[in-house]
């Protein structure tokens, strides 16, 4: 009948025919009954007794029953269960894992595996590893993918030197993890933070030294300043950190100054050389002048010896005539007469005439001014006056 049909479905007598739970027969969407019997196959089902029912089924396959009381609390240990299991966690080799309580320190685990703290929001843990090298960039950036590229950063790579000029420098920190704990709560935005105490590190330490050692050779020595100013200020902050490294990957003159730098190395290229020069010219002179100056003294030397040997040796000959003289005047005047006048008349040029002679075929003519000096004689001798002997020999006399 119709008004069967619009029955529950599920509540139909086994009499009415093999339907499936919508109303339908098993074999096909309609039945052989008549088309008042395809028709009622449409219904929809009764939501709430099909909630009925399997709770009918659940409370026949549970002991003792159950109810929506049991089934709630159920739900609940389940749900306290799952809660509980969060608060499990690993640690890795290499890591820390920091419990906090409510916000506070509680504990920090570094041994490897398995551990437990009250779940959230009671306990939190935070693991960190202590042993991956990180790094910052100081000056540029280094992009990644496919248009990977370095960047210059001029607000961080510009820097004044010791002799006022401008180096373009880029730096690397490599950094890591001392102690989880203080990295954690004694400093806030971590990286940030290493960045600006490495700026400002390699800025005391490059406003301390002139431009051509950072450029050239003293790059090392520049780096481990910055690293050793860097930790020590880090650890002042008990931040946590250990500065593993500073490398300085480039540090050149800043295009704009390219040009007088140029200049000024030019100018110091040319006074090295004027300076080399001259030291070169006065390694040759001091050592020439230096042996000059030895030779003189040392002729002076000998001139004084020659001179007071010498006059010691005329001081002892006189000496000697005139102990002679006082022991024989006669003959020793005769002597030293004899002697005076061989030297004077040994440089003299006398023409004598003989007076008697002057008649007898001698010409009375003497080209006086075409004598030559007598052989062995020096040309520019002092010719002898002719009193010269009547003084010597009255000097003798007196």
């Amino acid at each position: 009948m119709v008004g069967d049909n619009n029955k529950n479905p599920w509540g139909r007598k086994p009499s009415e025919g093999n339907r499936g739970p919508w109303g339908t027969p098993p074999g096909g969407s309609g039945g052989s009954g008549g088309g008042n019997g395809g028709s009622g196959g449409d219904l929809p089902p009764d939501i709430d007794e099909m909630l009925r029912k399997a709770q009918e089924r659940l409370r026949a396959a549970l002991p003792g029953g159950f109810g929506p009381g049991k089934f709630i609390g159920l739900v609940a240990v389940a749900g306290v269960a799952l809660w509980l299991s969060s608060g499990f966690y690993l640690v890795k080799p290499g890591e820390n894992a920091v419990i906090t309580q409510f916000g506070a320190w509680t504990k920090t685990q570094s041994d490897p595996g398995l551990g437990y703290r009250i779940p959230w929001p009671v306990q939190n843990v935070d693991i960190v590893n202590t042993t991956v090298e990180r790094r910052i960039q100081i000056g540029f950036i280094e992009g990644g993918g496919r248009n990977a590229g370095k960047r210059d950063i001029p607000e961080e790579s510009l820097m004044l030197t010791a002799d006022a000029n401008i180096v373009d420098l880029d730096m690397v920190v490599f950094w890591n993890i001392d102690n989880a704990r203080d990295y954690l709560f004694n400093i806030m935005d971590q990286e940030q933070t290493i960045k600006k105490v490495a700026e400002s590190a390699i800025r005391e330490v490059v406003g301390q030294t002139k431009l051509q050692p950072i450029i050239t050779g003293n790059r090392t020595g520049v780096a481990e300043n910055a690293k050793k100013i860097m930790q020590d200020t880090l650890d002042n902050y008990k931040a946590g950190i250990s500065i593993l490294g500073v490398v300085i990957q480039e540090a050149v003159v800043h295009p704009d100054v390219i040009e007088a730098y140029e200049d000024v190395v030019a100018a110091q290229q040319d006074a090295e050389r004027f300076q080399n020069e001259a030291n070169i010219y006065a390694n040759d002179i001091v050592p020439k002048a230096r042996g000059e100056a030895i030779k003189i003294l040392q002729e002076a030397e000998g001139y004084k010896e020659a001179q007071v040997a010498k006059a010691k040796g005329d001081a002892d000959r006189f000496n000697s005539i005139y102990s002679a003289y006082v022991g024989g005047k006669d003959v020793t005047r005769t002597r030293l007469y004899l002697e005076t006048m061989e030297d004077v008349l040994k440089i003299a040029q006398k023409i004598i005439i003989d007076e008697k002679a002057s008649g007898s075929g001698v010409v009375p003519y003497m080209p006086l001014n075409e004598l030559k000096p007598a052989a062995g004689t020096p040309s520019s001798a002092p010719q002898s006056s002719p009193n010269q002997a009547q003084n010597i020999t009255g000097q003798l006399g007196r």
